[in-house]
């Protein structure tokens, strides 16, 4: 069976195809002259070879830098054929030179700071994911970070600055950054942009001057809650980096998943604008309805929304019927969630209050459903109408960071 080669090696048409081809066709260019239509699953862990001087060869270039060896596959933590289809579409997808896959998104961050020279100083914008906001706090793989605002990058860089972390649009407000401009401010130091919310169907974040894309693949790109997964798209030297990390480390991604990936690539589109659209309309009824205070949602669109409520939160999150009360996000189905209880309850409440996560923030994957059984869901969940003389903020806020 052919090996697929990622981004940049791969089928010389992908530069003129479009998102919604790539999508469907990326990662599979050889499977028809194979005779084959759906992607094989490989779960071997390791593979015969009966020339150990080649393969000796082969693990030296990999360990020289980090590079996908040619030939036959040698060990499962090395790498394997399913996951290499993922990594090549999502580099498509992202416009990227290569990516690497990981068995989460934090474990796909932890091979990104470990990758980072000594010593480690990250510069980061808040409000980011809370367990990427606690690992880059706790300094647990020795970083040192400073929180800065947009503004701020270009001053709180230092001669040993080695990457420069954002969110955009961010977990959970959705505040959105100029990416291009964070670029500017980053100058040589490698911007990641964690793009999990927005996906490559809405921004591709190295189109403007991001180094690094991290994905919770858990989420849309996999998009229906059955697989956990993390990936980087990045440039081919970084990625050899990457590589070098996951051998070491061992936080391989297992190939059921990466089938499960691959899959889910092929529907990202449809997926993402459908809920979209569902979104769309569930924000324009959260914004006229009087028990909401405030509602956030991205000026490019999406899925995610956030609201803060008048009344309890956690009384909303206990009313839910059709939306399922979950963490995580993405999903087919509709989840729901109170962040200052779960998702960024290991940031320091001053922080996290700070950055914008209230504690009467509920965030809202928009999943596939019809919209009026979402709505009617959401209705009743609310509960009361807010008492006459209740002062109401303007509902709606723009998810702009600085707005």
């Amino acid at each position: 069976m052919d090996t697929p080669s990622t981004g940049a090696h791969g089928d010389v048409r992908a530069a003129s195809r479009a998102l919604a081809t790539e999508a469907v066709h990326a990662g599979r260019d050889d499977l028809a002259r194979q005779g084959l239509h759906a992607p094989p699953i490989d779960l071997s862990t390791t593979y015969p070879s009966y020339d150990s001087r080649a393969e000796a060869a082969r693990i030296d270039t990999f360990a020289a830098d980090g590079a996908d060896p040619s030939g036959p596959p040698v060990y499962g933590r090395l790498g394997n054929p399913t996951v290499a289809r993922f990594e090549t579409a999502l580099a498509r997808l992202e416009g990227t030179e290569s990516a690497v896959a990981f068995a989460s998104g934090m474990a796909a961050l932890s091979a990104v700071l470990l990758a980072l020279p000594h010593p480690r100083h990250v510069v980061a914008v808040r409000p980011l994911y809370g367990c990427s906001d606690h690992l880059l706090t706790a300094g647990l793989l020795g970083t040192e970070v400073t929180w800065t605002d947009p503004d701020g990058i270009a001053r709180a860089l230092r001669p040993e600055t080695g990457l420069v972390l954002v969110e955009s649009p961010a977990n959970p407000t959705l505040a959105e950054l100029d990416l291009r401009a964070v670029a500017r401010a980053c100058g040589p130091v490698p911007l990641l942009a964690d793009n999990t919310f927005a996906t490559p169907v809405l921004q591709r974040p190295a189109e403007q001057g991001a180094r690094l894309v991290l994905h919770s693949a858990t989420k849309y790109l996999g998009g229906h809650g059955d697989v956990l997964a993390g990936v980087v798209a990045c440039d081919e030297e970084f990625a050899g980096r990457l590589r070098r990390i996951r051998f070491a480390t061992g936080g391989v991604l297992h190939p059921l998943a990466g089938y499960l990936l691959l899959r889910g690539l092929s529907t990202l589109p449809v997926r993402v604008r459908a809920a979209s659209a569902n979104a769309a309309e569930l924000v324009r009824r959260l914004t006229a309805d009087p028990r909401v205070a405030r509602v956030h949602y991205p000026r490019l669109g999406g899925a995610m929304i956030a609201f803060e409520v008048y009344g309890d939160p956690h009384e909303v999150i206990s009313r839910v019927r059709l939306v399922t009360p979950a963490v995580s996000l993405g999903s087919v189905d509709t989840l729901i969630q109170h962040p200052a209880s779960i998702s960024h309850r290991i940031v320091d409440a001053g922080d996290r209050r700070a950055s914008g996560v209230s504690d009467r923030l509920l965030r809202l994957s928009v999943g596939l459903e019809d919209v009026d059984d979402l709505w009617a869901d959401l209705d009743r969940a609310l509960g009361d109408p807010v008492p006459r003389g209740t002062r109401r903020e303007p509902a709606f806020v723009s998810s702009e960071a600085g707005a």
